[in-house]
């Protein structure tokens, strides 16, 4: 009976590996450049994201954001990143009046626009676009989310299949036969270090889920407060028509407000509304907690920039913390460079899986075909 459980799941895992292995080969190799996403662009691109010299002070936002919109018909704001290291530019994507999004990088120094591109266009939105949806949007997204449920399956097969029947088998199951033919050696690879990164494939696999499917995000927050109730990311704004006050400083002050809340080291994003009613989000990171994406979020009014809602690091739900982690252990950044190192690797063996399994399944075929 285990013999035959065992043959139904070894043709499951051959068939489902054939069917999925293009696009788990083309999300892996882009996963693993995603590693060393912020190094890769910054060693190709220092200008873009450093100034030539500290200067003794900053420009205003405000005044930042202002010579953007005259200088390259910015019609709309979109996003602000104000870094807490000193040497980094300040960003800033907004949209023209073609309504493509610009991404501006400018030296807060100085107020001077250092570089400027359009966000579809840069590299690593391309690859992160072919990562999640393979350049085909809606449809794109479940094709890549079921090829990964069923990259889980392969996983937890693929274990099963591994796994010796008897306890001396073990150390020939845990080693690669080098000198033996291509054969064996393809055989040995696939199987030896798929047990080897299986631990770390699963978590990479699961974690990527939540970018998929609603329900597993659902699953999620029910296992963390049991309840799949979270709190909206938006908060609507409280005055519907703009009062046209003075705004020379408005991004300023609301800069200046979320410091004074939080005055830990860290980035700060400022996040307009895409629509006429929420509010402005504004996300400031807490560096010190020395895993990456934890922040606490503020609610500015659009209009006035009053402070409408404080939501604490702190007061969070077991949910939401656990949500925050996602990222950064689904890319490796979660302990530094080490685990970006250990996720870069797995994910480049990864690249190998369908090839190495063709392999097998092209060399079983040809084993059947001599027997004729």
């Amino acid at each position: 009976m285990k013999k035959k459980l065992k043959k139904k799941i070894g043709q499951l895992h051959l068939w489902l590996g054939l069917a999925s292995g293009l696009v788990l080969f083309t999300v892996a190799l882009t996963g693993s450049l995603l590693v060393f996403e912020k190094e890769i662009d910054q060693f190709f691109n220092p200008e873009f994201y450093n100034v030539a010299q500290i200067g003794k002070k900053k420009k205003t936002i405000d005044y930042c954001t202002s010579a953007i919109q005259k200088e390259y018909g910015i019609e709309k704001l979109n996003r602000i990143i104000v870094y807490g290291d000193p040497k980094r530019t300040l960003t800033i994507i907004g949209k023209d009046s073609k309504g493509d999004s610009q991404i501006f990088s400018v030296d807060p120094y100085t107020g001077k626009t250092l570089g400027t591109m359009a966000q579809k266009n840069r590299f690593f939105s391309i690859v992160l676009s072919i990562h999640r949806n393979l350049l085909m949007h809606d449809i794109g997204e479940i094709i890549t989310g079921c090829s990964c449920l069923i990259f889980v399956f392969m996983l937890i097969s693929g274990l099963v299949l591994w796994w010796p029947k008897k306890a001396k088998n073990l150390k020939q199951r845990l080693t690669v036969k080098w000198k033996g033919s291509f054969k064996r050696i393809n055989w040995d690879f696939h199987s030896t270090f798929g047990f080897y990164t299986f631990l770390f494939l699963l978590i990479i696999a699961l974690t990527g889920l939540t970018w998929s499917f609603k329900w597993f995000e659902n699953g999620m927050y029910y296992l963390a407060n049991g309840t799949t109730d979270k709190p909206s990311a938006k908060v609507e704004n409280p005055v519907k028509i703009d009062p046209k006050l003075d705004k020379t400083d408005f991004y300023q002050h609301i800069y200046h407000k979320t410091d004074s809340l939080f005055p830990d080291k860290g980035n700060m994003q400022i996040r307009m509304p895409a629509d006429t009613i929420n509010s402005i989000l504004v996300l400031k990171e807490h560096l010190n907690f020395n895993i990456p994406n934890q922040y606490s979020s503020l609610y500015f009014d659009k209009y006035t920039g009053k402070n409408i809602v404080v939501r604490p690091y702190e007061s969070s739900s077991r949910g939401d913390k656990l949500k925050r982690l996602i990222y950064p252990i689904h890319t490796g950044s979660i302990f530094g460079y080490p685990t970006k190192i250990l996720a870069f690797i797995v994910c480049l063996f990864a690249v190998t899986l369908p090839v190495t399994g063709l392999l097998i399944w092209l060399g079983k075929r040809k084993k059947v075909k001599t027997k004729f």
